[in-house]
């Protein structure tokens, strides 16, 4: 009589690289992953705008690598052609003199985009952007998920059945589809808060006289300044990119679009810059980790076989969001 083995089936909710990371890992190691994401496209704030003539990396702006083992993945990103070293000279303005930054760090970008490496990650795997999870439904010791109705998959979705479910979401997220399972889960991710961040994409016919492509600003509204077509394997056009600080987007979360681009625009304008051809705005709402995120790298409930992971868990960065999900794959592989 044979015995037919069961091969575990894993849903992983959020498409960044924390979850992309996980489905990866949970592959490599044997098993069944789903993915689902509520957007359009998959890299979370490893993202990317595109308009007419223009793209800007209005997320994530570049990221480190440190760990031995986040480096190995970083060269086959780039072995793969979809991430390279971005070394600009990055200004110090606000309080004081300006000065560089040290130069010491070696940042890199996803290639063509900050996007490419999330791209190259999810074209391997299963996975279903425009795909909302709404609840979770515990059954008989697995679980089912439902979507909600703009999902077009939604009816066949909400038949499968699976073994273990990854949230790789914000904690606000994940504390609305834990919340009837796991109270410590839920208590975890609702004093875990995340910052927002307001993003603004600035096109120019001509390129800008500033003495700096990018700038850590540490006065005023912005935190961050950058000509994104300064990175390698962009397209020509001057496209600068605008990040406001935490505190500002705080206290500016539900201003209008216009009000925030008419501000953004005025302070980067303050630094140098110029009026620009065409200007739009993104509102990060879970943009960075608060101080009270800890620094868990994952959570994992054996006994629910319910999963977190996410930067927000791990130091905030894309290489602890990588590092965390593939470390939950392997607690997952290690008791399923």
């Amino acid at each position: 009589m044979s015995c037919v083995l069961h091969t575990p089936h894993i849903a992983v909710i959020g498409a960044g690289i924390a979850g992309l990371s996980c489905a990866t890992q949970l592959e490599a190691l044997g098993m069944q992953v789903s993915v689902f994401d509520k957007s359009r496209g998959t890299g979370g704030r490893m993202s990317t705008r595109r308009g007419d003539g223009w793209q800007a990396d209005h997320g994530a702006q570049y990221f480190t690598a440190r760990d031995p083992l986040f480096i190995q993945e970083l060269a086959r990103w780039q072995q793969a052609g979809v991430a390279d070293l971005w070394q600009p000279d990055i200004a110090v303005l606000g309080e004081g003199a300006p000065h560089r930054n040290d130069g010491k760090t070696q940042r890199y970008v996803g290639v063509p985009r900050m996007s490419s490496p999330a791209r190259w990650l999810a074209d391997a795997l299963a996975v279903q952007t425009s795909a909302r999870v709404i609840e979770l439904i515990k059954h008989n010791h697995r679980w089912r998920l439902r979507f909600d109705e703009a999902c077009s998959a939604r009816d066949a979705l909400e038949k499968t059945v699976f073994d273990a479910v990854v949230l790789a979401i914000p904690p606000a997220q994940a504390a609305e589809l834990t919340q009837p399972h796991a109270a410590g889960m839920t208590a975890l991710c609702e004093t875990s808060q995340m910052r927002p961040c307001w993003a603004a994409m600035l096109q120019f016919r001509t390129p800008l006289a500033l003495p700096f492509v990018a700038a850590f600003v540490n006065t005023g509204p912005l935190r961050w300044v950058a000509r994104d077509s300064s990175k390698p394997g962009r397209p020509d056009g001057e496209t600068w990119i605008l990040h406001a600080s935490a505190n500002w987007s705080e206290q500016h979360l539900d201003d209008s679009a216009a009000d925030v681009t008419k501000a953004l625009t005025a302070a980067f304008a303050g630094l140098g810059g110029a009026e620009p051809e065409s200007a739009t705005v993104h509102r990060w709402r879970y943009a960075e980790p608060g101080a009270a995120s800890g620094n868990r790298v994952f959570v994992w409930d054996a006994a629910l076989k319910l999963g977190l992971c996410g930067d927000w868990l791990h130091g905030g960065r894309v290489e602890g969001a990588w590092l965390g999900g593939r470390a939950l794959a392997r607690a997952i592989a290690s008791v399923d």
